[in-house]
Formats: C-alpha cells, structure tokens, sequence
C-alpha cells in the first residue's frame, strides 16, 4: 500500500494549461511520477480560455506556481507574457513548457525531444535521404520541423489549408538552416507529397477525441502512402486514431502521440525538479494503465 498522498498548504503546483484540456492525460503521468518519488507536489490541469490567458499567467505567479506545460491553444500565444524563452523554444516559436526561475516565467519547448524519440530508439535509421510529409502548420508542427531537421532528413514538406499562414510560417524560418530543407506546400499538393513521404506527421487535431471518427486525410488520398513509410499521429486519444487505422491498411509502421508525451513530459519533469532523472517508466505505464492498454 502507498501512502496516502495529503494536499497542504506545503504541497507545490504544477500544471498543464490549455483550452480544453480535460482530455489531457499529463495529469496521470506527473502525478505518478511525482508519487513514484515522494514528492510534495501536485499535478493540476487548467482550463484557460486564449482571453484569460495573461491574466492566468499573473495569477500563477500569484500563487506560486512551480511550472505548467502549455498545450493548444496558447503554446505561441503565451510567448509575450514570459520573460525569457531559450533559443530552442525561440527557433520553434513555440512554448510546451514553463518553469519558475529568479521570479520570472522561464519557456522552452520539450515537444522537440518528445517527438524525435521513438524515431531515434525504435525506428532508427539513416534520414539524411528521406521525405517528411507534415500535416498543419500551427505550434506542433513547428517542434516537428525542427526534430526533423535534427534527424537530419533530406527534404520537409509542411502542409496547411491557408496560403498566407503557409507563407508566414516558411518565412518565420528564413534566417534558420532548417529553410534550406523546408517546403510549403497546399493541401491540394497532398496526392504528389504522400507517394514520397517516408514520415508522414499528423500535427493538425483532426481525429482528436470526440472526433474520433475524422481524420485529416481521405482513404484514397492514405491509399498513396508507400509501404514501409511511417504515420506518426501526436494525438493519443483514441489509440489508434482513424488516421493510423488507415495508414496501418497501406502497410505503413504507425507510432501514436502516446511516446512523444511521455517523452516531452520526462525532460519537463526534469526541469522542474531540477533533475537528472525521473521514473519514465512509472510515467509510461500509468499512462498505459490509464488507456486500457493492460500493461
């Protein structure tokens, strides 16, 4: 038998914010983590209307937050209420994770590390002649930009509905190396793209939990996908979405959001407890148990 954990007025806060943000399941996995450790703190998700955002954030220092993830809306509406972003976060322009440092709101973003895991353990390979195909363009599709040009992948093709936000976001990375790689392509482009993508990335919420019969693309448009490629869904709910269903009928290796958040959530973790190590697969296994999955 664990202890009985008792919440005090001792007990540290953190946190995911997002809007909504009741599907998340960071909750889970800090909390067991934090557990697992014996620690005084405490795991809370927050919903926070994109209106209320600056003033929930001032509210957080109010009360002494320790640190919170940031999940969508916020992760680039946040950036102008912190006071330091690190280069990472800035090459991204985007925010997953906050911490507490010297009275200032600290971001970075650990979407990076969470996404590129599984394709640097698991599925590993030599990238540097491959396509990745990325569908959306908003604030995770930037984190997986530039893990697939860490990976090092030859070509990477971002895919959005709305040319002028399309145009935006190649040009946000205009003094970056990664513009060397990178293509913006419209969503009509997509029967060219997937015949060459060896990754293809869903970063869009299509398919999300309650839609979880949707998915981003048509079976003749995933019918394309070559055999062998990979579909990388970030979403974790379901599992698998619609779109990995899919993607698996063609042949192709599926890897869900599941990984990428106990990733990201690792090395915030580390962050905010200031170390080295956390118990990734206590984090792991009960988010598995949370699913249902019977691990």
């Amino acid at each position: 038998m664990t202890k009985e954990r008792l919440i005090t007025g001792k007990t540290q806060l953190l946190g995911v914010i997002g809007h909504p943000v009741e599907h998340s399941l960071s909750p889970v996995m800090h909390n067991a983590a934090i557990a697992h450790l014996g620690l005084d703190y405490v795991y809370l998700p927050f919903p926070i209307a994109p209106e209320n955002l600056e003033v929930a954030i001032a509210g957080f220092a109010a009360v002494g937050v320790v640190g919170f993830n940031v999940t969508i809306p916020h992760k680039q509406a946040i950036m102008p209420f912190l006071s330091e972003i690190t280069p990472l976060a800035q090459t991204i322009g985007a925010v997953n994770t906050v911490s507490r440092q010297n009275n200032k709101w600290v971001g970075t973003n650990t979407d990076i590390e969470g996404f590129i895991a599984p394709l640097q353990t698991t599925y590993k390979q030599d990238w540097s002649q491959k396509v990745a195909v990325i569908l959306g363009n908003g604030g995770a599709a930037r984190a997986v930009v530039a893990g697939c040009h860490q990976l090092g992948f030859a070509k990477i093709h971002v895919v959005g509905r709305n040319m002028q936000r399309l145009e935006e976001f190649a040009k946000s990375w205009s003094n970056s190396p990664i513009s060397e790689n990178l293509q913006v392509d419209q969503w009509e482009e997509l029967s060219k793209l997937i015949p060459q993508a060896n990754l293809l990335v869903n970063t869009t919420p299509i398919g999300m939990y309650p839609q979880v019969d949707e998915s981003p693309l048509s079976v003749e448009e995933i019918t394309k996908l070559p055999t062998g490629a990979i579909a990388y869904d970030l979403i974790y709910i379901p599992k698998p979405t619609q779109f990995l269903k899919q993607a698996q009928k063609q042949g192709a290796i599926a890897i869900d959001g599941l990984e990428m958040l106990v990733q990201q959530g690792v090395a915030a973790l580390k962050i905010w407890l200031q170390q080295e190590t956390v118990p990734v697969e206590v984090m792991r296994q009960a988010l598995q148990k949370h699913l249902g999955l019977g691990k």
